[in-house]
């Protein structure tokens, strides 16, 4: 199943690190083409010879060769893999990655690698329970890597609890589900770059008080999820919510504000072949923040507002060649003239409509239905359906418009 694959694997400095072992014989079997680059101190666990000699190439740990001065790129690493997985995976090292710090190969290899990410920590159960840890996976998680959760059992200390690696067969089985989806016969978006905001935004009047919406970022969750299991490549801008994107490899960039919203959205356009605004940004934020909480008063409070970014209007005319770019209409009356002439407006490809009419649809449901219009204009009105099948009308809809 794993046949041609080339699978990077990083060990680091812990006890489980036997394990490496056991995993590089796995996926050698399944006939992937394995190479290992380690920390220094995993070599106190396990020697590079008995990893160079399982997976049949020469293992890395240095920068360089310290015999002949022969660079290691860890660019080239980063570019060869086709999944890098690192196991395990100390509380150490996940920090450093989560913070960016670069002081070993293995580092500056995950920092610079375009492949999926598997990540499996193994630590003692104190560590992983302690917040900085659970912070980290978590800032990891919202990178975009996949994280294999550790088992329960008995640890090295002693102890018994959550921190064990997972077992070598489920990791590489869990590698093996994640490539085979990644087929393009059957993963119509693979090789895709998604763009997705959601949610809404928060605009502060004073430490206390905001504007805001009812935006619950469902429907935009919904689309990332949905492109992610098809295949894309998908970065998420997520508004202020309670809710969380389940599919793997979503990269998702928390913001708080139109103003943080329309940044990052701008910035990751340009590197986008895809992207769909579905955040309820808001139109108007206050002029002015008040450092301390405004009481009340025996006079009418005047507020001045002024607009926020137009984030659809600019990526409309930031739009290249190739690149398509959808959005949402929210509209009570004359919904289909109303949408489609802001479609025309901002440089849409298509624009999904939805009615503040419609029973159970827009915010603060689980349901929606949408009608699609795109610059043929061609209408689809669909029937209300959960978000999740909505999503998958809409991935579906421009897949048929970008073949």
């Amino acid at each position: 199943m794993l046949k041609g694959r080339k699978i990077l694997l990083g060990v680091t400095g812990g006890i489980a690190a036997y394990k490496a072992a056991v995993i590089i014989r796995l996926l050698v079997k399944e006939g992937a083409e394995v190479k290992v680059v380690m920390t220094p101190l995993s070599k106190e666990f396990i020697t590079p010879l008995t990893l160079a000699t399982l997976s049949r190439n020469p293992v890395l740990v240095d920068f360089f060769d310290p015999e002949d001065g022969r660079w290691n790129s860890h660019i080239d690493l980063g570019l060869w893999a086709d999944l890098f997985l690192i196991a395990p995976a100390t509380a150490n090292t996940m920090g450093k990655m989560a913070a960016g710090i670069a002081d070993n190969l293995l580092l500056t290899t995950y920092l610079s690698a375009r492949c999926p990410v598997f990540i499996a920590p193994a630590m003692d159960l104190d560590m992983l329970a302690h917040p900085a840890t659970a912070g980290n996976i978590e800032k990891l998680r919202s990178f975009g890597n996949n994280i294999i959760e550790p088992d329960t059992g008995e640890l090295a200390s002693g102890l018994e609890g959550k921190g064990r690696m997972a077992e070598p067969d489920v990791i590489v089985r869990e590698i093996k589900e994640f490539l085979s989806k990644k087929k393009i016969t059957e993963l119509p978006l693979q090789g895709r770059r998604l763009l997705i905001n959601a949610g809404p935004t928060v605009e502060p009047i004073d430490p206390v008080r905001y504007i805001s919406n009812h935006s619950s970022g469902r429907m935009g969750i919904a689309l990332a999820d949905e492109a992610a299991r098809l295949g894309a490549q998908v970065t998420l801008v997520l508004g202020p919510v309670d809710v969380k994107p389940e599919g793997n490899g979503i990269k998702v960039i928390h913001v708080t504000t139109a103003a943080e919203m329309a940044e990052a959205s701008i910035e990751a356009f340009p590197g986008s072949d895809i992207a769909i605004l579905a955040a309820a940004v808001a139109d108007f934020t206050p002029e002015t923040v008040s450092s301390s909480k405004m009481k009340r008063g025996d006079t009418d409070l005047v507020i001045r507002l002024k607009p926020t970014e137009d984030i659809a209007a600019r990526l409309g005319r930031m739009k290249g060649k190739g690149q398509f770019l959808a959005g949402f209409a929210l509209e009570t009356d004359n919904e289909v003239v109303n949408a489609r002439e802001k479609m025309h407006r901002k440089n849409l490809d298509m624009i999904i409509l939805n009615s503040l009419r419609d029973e159970g649809a827009g915010f603060g449901h689980d349901t929606n239905r949408v009608t699609i219009i795109d610059r043929n204009d061609n209408i689809d009105k669909f029937e209300l359906k959960p978000k999740d099948q909505v999503a998958s009308d809409i991935l579906n809809r421009i897949i048929s418009l970008i073949r």
